[in-house]
């Protein structure tokens, strides 16, 4: 198993980020042409399209604002749910943002199709952890951004009033849960609307049980390369996850509830628990600016640092169709140094910067899991899938969703991702 390097942070330089907060769509994400080459009121426009919201990046914008007047940097945001099929769309047409915000498995898909620019020029500022991700061939397609990781966040308030301590096992997990509801708490919220939720709540698991074995560090790369199945090999592991959803603290009730809904829920304290990231902070703090917040990482069977799901961050890539190339790797060089790293880490603290000689301090909301990431104990499992990561996960995670739905089984649920990655790999 390949982990993600993470450095555990020392010292605060004056200077995170998934998969994913998501909000509402943008209506106008299908119009927008890439840049015409022309400049507006002395300006060259680049247009740079991202799934997270402005504020996600509002620091770095204002950079580029000052650093670079000649360039107008527009911000655009696509919702999560539509973004690769948008992305992808204008791509294969010969238009679409002039920066493309992309994930690993994005950047190598649309890099053999040629839509990315080599940035080559970049790469020995950035250390292997992050920048392997985004190399074909040994090319560098996209810059790494922010390290994200994703563990469970909880009511530091809550569990002391009722004389509750973070878990360092599933067991003691499930036990926290199991005191929660007795008091009449709501233990966990869930956005289970989307897919994502499930989907990394139960790799969590996988990543303790099975992953992190030696004899297991390639499994990622043989299933993604379809030499092995999901079936064969995490069932005993999902099965033992499950127990969340059998157990009615993970419910059918929560596949109407989405992103916003169950923050929300967290940062009122109507949930004591709730699975995110960084990237959530700035607006649990808007709804709730007296929440005590810690976090502690996934568990399994036994006591250990366990296992955050994450990685190297979005990833920034050039259009190779670009009509405003040298302004596109201006911004792109500005955001490689270490003040566009800490712009942009100070919308997402939390996370890790892979610029060579960068580090951040990690907040203290994060204490509970500075263990985890000292272990370098941050992955994210479809980073290894390959071309198809993408449509796998969504398909394993929509299959849990029907499991979560009384409709299905784990066991169908991992022979279902098992038999969409064979489509995938057959071209059917």
């Amino acid at each position: 198993m390949r982990k993600s390097s993470i450095t555990l942070l020392v010292g605060l330089m004056a200077m995170t980020t998934a998969l994913s907060g998501c909000g509402g769509s943008n209506g106008n994400v299908q119009d927008g042409a890439q840049g015409s080459g022309k400049e507006t009121a002395g300006k060259v426009k680049v247009r740079l399209a991202y799934w997270n919201k402005e504020d996600s990046v509002k620091t770095l914008l204002a950079l580029v604002e000052e650093k670079l007047p000649n360039i107008e940097l527009e911000y655009q945001f696509i919702d999560n749910k539509q973004y690769d099929n948008i992305i992808a769309t204008q791509l294969a047409a010969g238009s679409g943002p002039d920066i493309v915000s992309v994930s690993p498995a994005a950047s190598t898909k649309y890099a053999k199709l040629g839509y990315l620019q080599d940035i080559s020029t970049l790469a020995d500022r950035y250390n292997d952890g992050g920048k392997n991700v985004y190399s074909v061939d040994g090319k560098l397609y996209a810059i790494p951004g922010i390290s994200w990781f994703e563990g469970i966040f909880y009511n530091v308030d809550i569990f002391e009033k009722y004389g509750l301590k973070s878990p360092t096992t599933f067991a003691e997990e499930m036990a926290l849960h199991k005191a929660l509801k007795d008091k009449g708490l709501k233990p966990q919220a869930m956005g289970a609307k989307s897919w994502e939720p499930m989907m990394k709540s139960s790799m969590g698991y996988v990543m303790n049980e099975f992953l992190a074995k030696p004899e297991n560090k390639d499994f990622d790369v043989q299933f993604g390369q379809g030499e092995k199945k999901l079936a064969d090999s995490w069932g005993p592991a999902v099965e033992q996850w499950s127990a969340l959803i059998k157990d009615g603290y993970l419910n059918e009730e929560m596949l109407g509830i989405d992103y916003d809904q169950a923050l929300d829920e967290f940062a009122t304290g109507k949930a004591a628990m709730w699975e995110s990231g960084p990237w959530a902070m700035e607006a649990i703090k808007k709804k709730n600016p007296n929440i005590k917040i810690n976090m502690f990482p996934f568990y399994g069977s036994q006591p250990g640092p366990g296992w955050l799901i994450g990685g190297p961050g979005v990833g920034f890539a050039a259009s190779s169709k670009s009509k405003n190339a040298e302004a596109v790797m201006k911004v792109l060089d500005l955001i490689s140094t270490p003040e566009g790293q800490q712009a942009f880490w100070n919308d997402n603290k939390g996370g890790s910067s892979y610029l060579k000689g960068v580090e951040f301090e990690m907040p203290a909301e994060y204490e509970g899991v500075k263990e985890t990431v000292k272990a370098g104990n941050v992955y994210a499992p479809w980073n290894n899938w390959g071309d198809n990561a993408q449509a796998l996960i969504e398909e394993y995670g929509k299959r849990l969703q029907e499991v979560l739905g009384g409709g299905s089984s784990i066991g169908d649920a991992l022979k279902g991702t098992d038999q969409k990655r064979a489509e995938l790999s057959s071209g059917s």
